[in-house]
């Protein structure tokens, strides 16, 4: 980590269902200290604001400064919110709803505050300074316990004027089968997310048809994470491997899909299941890809796998509060300066188009790893 100077400092802190981190970024959005802790205590009781703000405290030790020399905070959060009013609308592992969360903590820190979507925050993150830089364009998805999106157009995360957006694990693959807890059935995330192939896993291991998951995990869905999976397969548990990729596929049309309505410049996959098998992943997302794009988009969007990992999130979240704080308006034009002509025409020339050679995998992170450990 690079010391501290007399310049502004951000904080970032992504908060999820199972662990919080606050990093401490400096006026270029380098990390000068970081604090990570589990989202509840022992007790387990109720997300408090006494828990965050020891997390940002420990960070700003650690950063060498004080709350003084922080010009805002961002915090990204799961679950659908109000970008205006920076009220959470929901946050079911949170066990919040309707909260006031941008009011509570400028109340508390008097610093500005800006609050948005983790997966949002996640994809503007990598916007910015990891595989989606450089781009007009970026379209996130991170497949795990749930599938999430996030979208950003021309330095600006895409969200509704009342709510965000982008909740496309409830896209509707098919007429019927699983749902995503709420919603319609036969949705991406009811028949394609980590617990959807887990469950279909634990059929398997019943059925006699994957002996090594069956030494690995049983049937107990609950212990099938993203490892468990991918050494399944590594092993031989050839069911195994058909459901996964068969899953990925699903993934893939879903993707398929948005490209014929956003046209991003690039795709960023991340997540437990990718970070774990990410060849096999990618080569059954291209597939389910190629079945649904149409055809004069095929080569439109560059797929490629999460560059920062569980630093993403916070970056992004830094950076949001940084666009809006410095522009002087609560919702404010683009963080960077206006995308240049060469610069598209870098990202059109990029010779790992979506294609069936595709990219390879570099470094892959997930956003919430602590919560989909694999």
């Amino acid at each position: 980590m690079t010391q501290p100077d007399n310049k502004q400092y951000w904080i970032g802190f992504d908060l999820g269902g199972t662990k919080m981190m606050a990093v401490v970024f400096d006026s270029n959005l380098q990390e000068v200290g970081r604090k990570k802790r589990k989202t509840r205590s022992k007790g387990g009781e109720k997300v408090g604001f006494d828990r965050i703000e020891e997390t940002m405290q420990d960070a700003l030790i650690e950063a060498k400064i004080s709350l003084h020399d922080v010009a805002g905070i961002g915090i990204g959060v799961p679950g659908p919110l109000n970008p205006a009013s920076g009220v959470v609308l929901e946050a079911t592992n949170l066990g919040w709803k309707n909260v006031p969360l941008r009011q509570q903590l400028q109340d508390r820190f008097e610093r500005p505050v800006e609050v948005c979507n983790d997966v949002d925050a996640g994809v503007f993150g990598e916007y910015l300074r990891g595989a989606g830089k450089g781009c007009r364009s970026v379209l996130g998805l991170f497949p795990g316990t749930g599938i999430g999106g996030g979208f950003v157009y021309e330095g600006r995360i895409f969200h509704g004027t009342r709510s965000t957006c982008m909740e496309v694990g409830y896209l509707q693959m098919a007429t019927e089968g699983a749902a995503a807890g709420t919603g319609p059935v036969g949705t991406l995330e009811g028949l394609a997310s980590r617990l959807a192939i887990s469950a279909e896993a634990a059929k398997a291991v019943f059925r006699g048809q994957a002996p090594s998951l069956q030494a690995i995990a049983g049937t107990d869905v609950a212990k099938i994470r993203s490892s468990a999976l991918r050494k399944s397969i590594e092993d031989g548990d050839k069911a195994v491997e058909q459901i996964v990729r068969r899953s990925a596929e699903q993934v893939g049309r879903g993707i398929g899909s948005l490209i014929n309505i956003l046209a991003p410049d690039r795709v960023i996959l991340g997540g437990g299941l990718v970070e774990a098998m990410p060849e096999l992943y990618l080569d059954a997302v291209r597939k389910g890809i190629k079945r649904n794009v149409l055809p004069s988009l095929v080569d439109c969007a560059e797929i490629v796998v999460s560059k920062l990992g569980d630093l993403a999130a916070a970056l992004g979240a830094a950076g949001v509060v940084r666009q809006r704080v410095t522009a002087g308006v609560h919702d404010s034009g683009p963080l960077q300066q206006p995308f240049s002509s060469s610069q598209h025409s870098d990202v059109l020339n990029s010779p790992d188009r979506i294609n069936p050679a595709g990219t390879s995998a570099e470094h892959v992170a997930s956003l919430d790893s602590e919560d989909d450990p694999s």
